[in-house]
């Protein structure tokens, strides 16, 4: 049965692929949902700006409805949207969670709550098979964060392809970062319109982190 959906959606390679694959089995894309920062500049899952999160939404005909909260008060908000979406006759939640178990049923708890349904594309699917389908479908993901402590710096800014899959497990780590290893951002694919105008700045420090600098193209 099709429904009309909201994503939710991190701007990285697992949210995007979980959107190309909902579309796919027919459902219908409403809104992209984003938890940020309390301050509402960078996004909590991947500390992507703002402006960056917005064009891609715009790239893909969608409205980015964001939450503000710091981590206590996550759930909470959370809760508050999901129940905004149900009440606008949205169907259902989207989400690109592969073999958490932990966040699945978080995700679970939260959509009982809003009496909202949940769908998991990826769901239990081998994680290499994903990266794969991401690569060969167009997607372009780019590593924007690492864990310093699990992956060297010198991967930040490096493209997603089958070799850079290849060379993520032969440093001994899981190429889809599904335990946090690192965070990517979609610049390109199938989903969008028209690629990402994105740039990529200076590398800083934030504790254990790495991070890319990410920022819009400025117009002259």
């Amino acid at each position: 049965m099709q429904k009309s959906f909201i994503m939710s959606w991190s701007g990285g390679k697992d949210s995007a692929l979980a959107y190309y694959r909902a579309v796919l089995e027919g459902h219908m894309p409403l809104a992209l949902f984003t938890m940020f920062e309390e301050d509402g500049t960078k996004s909590r899952s991947h500390g992507l700006p703002i402006e960056v999160m917005e064009a891609q939404a715009e790239r893909m005909g969608l409205p980015l409805v964001i939450g503000k909260a710091s981590w206590s008060g996550y759930e909470k908000e959370f809760i508050e949207h999901l129940k905004k979406f149900k009440a606008q006759g949205i169907n259902m939640g989207v989400y690109g969670d592969i073999d958490l178990q932990d966040h699945l049923e978080w995700v679970q708890k939260v959509s009982a709550e809003a009496q909202i349904d949940v769908h998991h594309p990826l769901w239990q699917e081998p994680r290499k098979n994903l990266l794969k389908e991401l690569v060969d479908e167009g997607f372009r993901a780019v590593i924007t964060v690492v864990d310093t402590t699990r992956l060297d710096e010198r991967f930040l800014g490096r493209e997603f392809t089958h070799e850079l899959i290849d060379e993520l497990e032969a440093a001994g780590i899981d190429a889809c970062g599904e335990e946090g290893e690192f965070h990517t951002m979609i610049v390109d694919g199938p989903i969008f319109v028209e690629p990402i105008p994105v740039q990529f700045g200076d590398k800083v420090k934030a504790g254990n982190y790495g991070i890319l600098e990410v920022k819009l193209h400025s117009e002259e």
